[in-house]
């Protein structure tokens, strides 16, 4: 069996380097995309990117693209991302509204 060219090697989630797909409406969508970058600003691959709702609970996980890419399609509100990788962890917390929410996670060494 094969997976679908959209699927990431590996997991079962959609490769988040590729673009949104046509039928998603941004106008109605809510969608929070971003790159993990390391200390030095170089992208992170392979990080665990956790998406947790305003009380601090798990949502859901993805693995960032080689090159550090990360997306959730999420309901608007407050969520905080948090990124695990061997370059080290980090944390983002943003007030999503309807359409594209670019944000910004770098991880450091603990």
């Amino acid at each position: 069996m094969t997976s679908p060219s959209n699927i990431a090697a590996g997991c079962a989630a959609p490769d988040q380097s590729a673009p949104i797909p046509a039928s998603v409406d941004i106008h109605r969508e809510t969608v929070l995309t971003g790159i993990v970058r390391n200390a030095e600003g170089e992208p992170v691959g392979g990080a665990y990117v956790r998406l947790l709702d305003s009380t601090g609970e798990f949502t859901a996980e993805v693995v960032s693209s080689p090159e550090g890419v990360f997306r959730f399609f999420a309901a608007p509100g407050s969520w905080t991302l948090r990124a695990l990788s061997r370059s080290g962890n980090g944390e983002a917390i943003v007030d999503a509204t309807v359409g594209v929410n670019e944000v910004g996670l770098s991880v450091a060494p603990a």
